[in-house]
């Protein structure tokens, strides 16, 4: 959708967004939206198609008692293939071929060996012992390496063993696949190693605070949710009036909490741009929250919290962009409408799909309501979704389309999204209004 508006002219003053849609938010903000879309950009690479992936002790679990299930199937196997075996050798044998009396005789001896009481009786039960010995190794490996990495930042209460269930998809991937991507795009080509987080968080603060006003470049505004702190932090990095306009509001009419939720990445809070989409990229309940540790000057005193998105965070965003002085909005989503009686398709098995269909029925449910609640913030909210949308928020390497009968791409869905931004926006909106030369 960047795409159409960029190819169109339209100028936008701020860009904001929450969950994975902060991505395009914070490329877009410093003339990097081609980064996301051309023929090697970011959401076309090998890289998008696997960005959450199930924890790495929980694949290796499952890996290890599919091992052990299929040790203790091997007799059965064996008995199964005995079905196989010997109706072969008999076919050979009646067409001729001396080699079904081979068969039937090698298998033969195949399964008098297995069964003698040295072997498979004696053999298999020890396999088993060694194979669940190694998931307890591999769990407890796994367990005490994220106890002692989260305990060194936040301490934690309950039982221990809860540690070995912990959560599971990891969110790494996805974390460096951005930063990476990122980092690429400030480089261009020269050929520099990424900083540390912090000092990438400053590069980019600093490289959006000096360009702000100029051609391509935009006021920013990320959602994220304390989960310590039961609040929305919001980080923004603005320019004048409007940054003085917006802090200001720390102890404005809504209280003095104001100032708790606000973080300015123009200010002393700049190295905390990359904290703000590592924690929107945090998925409530299935990954681990972003652990950022604040300032001690901060008014959170150097306290280290746990951030994630919230999916019904939408309405706050809304807030927060008519107090940057916003009038119009353009709203981007890829939730298409909600759908009515005779609609139904068939639920997915597995188990990021199920997951990923309740994360967009309700974040559908949080979108309607949040237009409706804030419409009066705004001149007019200009909404782009697609007409449909396999995908789910968990299908990066693309799904099958049950209604058009066969597999769609992230790729492709990327490819709708500017056709559906040239469509709905440009050709519907500023063409009609006679403003697109």
């Amino acid at each position: 959708m960047l795409h159409a508006l960029h190819e169109a002219g339209v100028k936008i003053d701020i860009v904001a967004g929450r969950g994975i849609g902060g991505i395009g938010a914070v490329l877009a903000a410093v003339d990097g939206g081609a980064h996301l879309w051309e023929s090697t950009g970011m959401w076309r690479s090998n890289g998008a198609t696997r960005l959450y992936q199930w924890r790495t002790t929980l694949r290796a679990a499952i890996w290890t008692l599919g091992a052990s299930l299929a040790a203790l199937m091997l007799p059965l196997v064996v008995l199964v293939g005995a079905v196989v075996a010997y109706p072969v050798a008999f076919v050979l044998r009646v067409i001729g071929f001396e080699t079904g009396d081979t068969v039937a005789v090698g298998y033969g001896r195949l399964v008098d060996f297995v069964f003698q009481p040295t072997v498979l009786p004696v053999l298999l039960p020890r396999g088993i012992v060694i194979i669940l010995l190694a998931l307890l190794v591999i769990l407890f490996t796994g367990t005490m390496w994220g106890f002692f990495q989260a305990r060194a930042r936040r301490r934690a209460r309950g039982a221990f063993w809860w540690s070995f269930l912990g959560v599971p998809l990891n969110v790494t991937r996805v974390r460096e696949w951005f930063k990476g991507g990122l980092w690429q795009m400030m480089r261009g080509a020269a050929r520099v190693a990424r900083p540390k987080d912090d000092d990438l968080s400053e590069r980019y603060a600093e490289l959006l605070a000096d360009n702000i006003g100029q051609p391509g470049f935009r006021e920013l505004i990320l959602v994220a949710h304390d989960v310590d702190a039961r609040r929305d932090l919001v980080f923004a990095l603005l320019a004048e009036p409007n940054r003085q306009t917006f802090f200001l509001r720390r102890v404005g009419s809504e209280g003095s909490s104001r100032h708790l939720e606000t973080m300015d990445l123009a200010g002393t809070e700049r190295q905390h741009a990359i904290d703000a989409i590592a924690a929107a990229l945090s998925i409530p309940v299935v990954t681990e929250p972003h652990l950022v540790s604040f300032a001690p000057d901060s008014p959170w005193r150097g306290e280290t919290h746990r951030l994630c998105d919230r999916p019904d965070a939408t309405a706050r965003l809304f807030e927060e962009v008519a107090s940057a002085g916003a009038e119009q909005i353009v709203l981007v989503s890829a939730l298409p409408e909600p759908v009515g009686p005779h609609r139904l398709s068939a639920g997915r098995r597995d188990a990021l799909g199920r997951a990923g269909e309740n994360v967009t029925a309700m974040e559908t449910a949080a979108l309607r309501d949040a237009i409706r609640s804030n419409d009066g913030l705004f001149q007019v909210i200009f909404h782009i979704r697609p007409t449909h949308n396999p995908l789910g928020p968990f299908d990066f390497g693309g799904c099958y389309d049950e209604r058009s009968d066969r597999r769609q791409s992230l790729a492709e869905l990327v490819d709708r999204g500017y056709e559906d931004g040239f469509r709905q926006f440009v050709d519907g909106v500023v063409g009609a209004s006679g403003e697109l030369a």
